[in-house]
């Protein structure tokens, strides 16, 4: 490790100030003011018509940050510095730093982590900076940064050595710090409803909250095995029981299952649970919820999104059959009949397993035929009650379930529903879930003798619902996957060949 040629010669300098007496990893930082702060403080300076009011010598700050550029030129240099806020220039000067200056000249590189002192100044080319009264090098970089008008172009590279991605890259900062921004929202927006924020376990005895592949651990305390969470559903209807009214929770979810542009191992979601509410009561507040965070993102209505632009004043709501039908071109007949549906599906070359229900063949249709259609928000309901085995049937119709789920940009967002609290009828649903186990359905869901025997004690009528943060981000950054909004999304296991990957970037 660290054989790479530009390396060992970055080594040698940090050496260098050892022998001078420097450390080159010092703990004596100093930072008064961030770049913007000071850009922002002293942008005035910059209109002043005398030169020599361009400078205000009685202002001193000490800014800190990483060397993005360096110019030497005999007994002056000009480095750019960036912090978390900007890029602030800054002027040292022999006649200022003495003996330091040689210091500068002999080790100073780019990407080393520097402190300035001084005060502001405009320079001739009309570029406030920062006039160095003192210098010092606080951490040795001694690996090169990619070369500077290329920057880090390898995909794989970004994703996988993410710290230098946003070193290299600040347009990928500024994805991240939207998704903070959003997350810090979707928390305000659910405290100003009334919701209280909760935790509930990440290692559950009994996966269950949804279809899906769980992770599995073992305890050593306890010399049994854990599920990590695949939702945190069950337990935040317990919850409910228990007396809470209104109650969310953002939460990291693991689910064993395949990776795309769309799907992580490892993703973020915010679950809550409404009490004395219904499925109908979540499509208005989600619509509400969606208005607030562009408002507080300063965002459009219209948004673009890939080569599409997305309309957030027109929410639709359609029926999912209804969908099967006018969106994905089936005819009815063909919907209302499972034969049908199934020699369908098959002459389409959409594979088929012998166990399918019924609701399981629609899925099969909808994930084809209409889900990369919807476009503009869409919330589709009435789903099979087969394939919402947590969600209340429908008075009218004991087929369907009083549940929807969130379409927007041809990907699901969202998924909520009138949650079902019979406690008869949940444990027969999770006894046709095992048997959909035992029958080769990895995803369906485990029996939960404690939920059931909570929802003994009554559960009153409740809506809940899930948005997935990492596909809401991607809609509202307009990201092309996944893996551009998780700062360390999960990857195949690769031997990365650093040093030859120094070398490329720097050629």
């Amino acid at each position: 490790m660290f054989e790479n040629q530009y390396i060992k010669q970055r080594i040698q300098k940090a050496q260098d100030l050892r022998d001078m007496g420097k450390n080159p990893y010092r703990n004596d930082a100093n930072k008064t003011i961030s770049h913007l702060e000071f850009i922002q403080k002293f942008d005035y300076l910059k209109n002043v018509q005398d030169p020599q009011d361009s400078k205000d010598t009685t202002q001193t700050y000490a800014i800190a940050g990483r060397v993005k550029f360096l110019r030497l030129m005999g007994k002056a240099c000009f480095i750019k510095i960036e912090d978390a806020s900007q890029t602030l220039q800054a002027y040292l000067s022999q006649n200022d730093l003495q003996e330091e200056f040689n210091t500068i000249k002999k080790t100073l590189e780019v990407g080393d982590i520097v402190n300035v002192y001084g005060y502001p100044f405009v320079t001739k080319t009309g570029e406030l900076s920062i006039h160095a009264l003192d210098f010092k090098i606080l951490t040795k970089s001694i690996i090169p940064l990619p070369e500077k008008f290329h920057g880090l172009t390898d995909i794989e590279l970004r994703y996988r050595q993410r710290y230098l991605d946003l070193i290299a890259n600040p347009n990928i900062k500024a994805v991240f710090e939207t998704r903070s921004r959003i997350i810090s929202s979707i928390r305000k927006f659910f405290e100003q409803e009334g919701f209280l924020e909760v935790e509930t376990p990440m290692l559950h005895p009994i996966p269950g909250g949804a279809n899906a592949k769980p992770f599995v651990t073992h305890h050593n305390a306890l010399g049994v095995e854990r599920y990590l969470r695949i939702a945190p559903e069950l337990y935040l209807k317990r919850l409910i029981v228990g007396g809470f009214e209104a109650v969310f929770e953002i939460n990291r979810n693991f689910r064993n299952e395949g990776m795309d542009h769309s799907h992580n191992p490892e993703f973020t979601m915010i679950e809550f649970y409404w009490a004395y509410k219904t499925y109908k009561d979540l499509i208005a507040l989600t619509q509400k919820l969606f208005s607030y965070l562009l408002a507080q993102l300063n965002l459009p209505q219209k948004i673009p999104y890939g080569e599409h632009t997305i309309d957030f004043g027109n929410f639709k709501i359609i029926p999912y059959k209804q969908a099967l039908e006018t969106i994905g071109g089936i005819e009815k007949a063909i919907i209302d009949d499972p034969v049908q549906l199934k020699n369908f599906l098959q002459s389409h070359q959409i594979k088929i397993d012998t166990n399918m229900t019924y609701g399981k063949l629609l899925t099969e249709a909808f994930d084809t035929f209409v889900e990369a259609k919807l476009i503009d928000p869409t919330f589709i309901t009435q789903y099979p009650i087969d394939i919402s085995p947590l969600a209340r049937r429908n008075d009218t119709d004991p087929q369907i379930a009083d549940r929807f789920e969130l379409f927007i940009g041809g990907r699901e967002i969202a998924n909520g529903f009138s949650e079902l609290n019979d406690p008869l009828d949940q444990l027969e649903r999770f006894k046709a879930q095992v048997k959909a186990k035992d029958a080769g359905d990895e995803e369906a869901q485990y029996m939960d003798e404690d939920y059931v025997w909570a929802l003994g004690y009554g559960m009153p009528p409740t809506a809940g619902q899930g948005i997935g943060i990492d596909r809401l981000v991607m809609l509202l950054t307009n990201a092309k996957t996944i893996k551009d909004v998780i700062l360390f999304p999960a990857m195949k296991p690769s031997k990365i060949d650093y040093e030859a990957s120094i070398t490329q970037e720097k050629e």
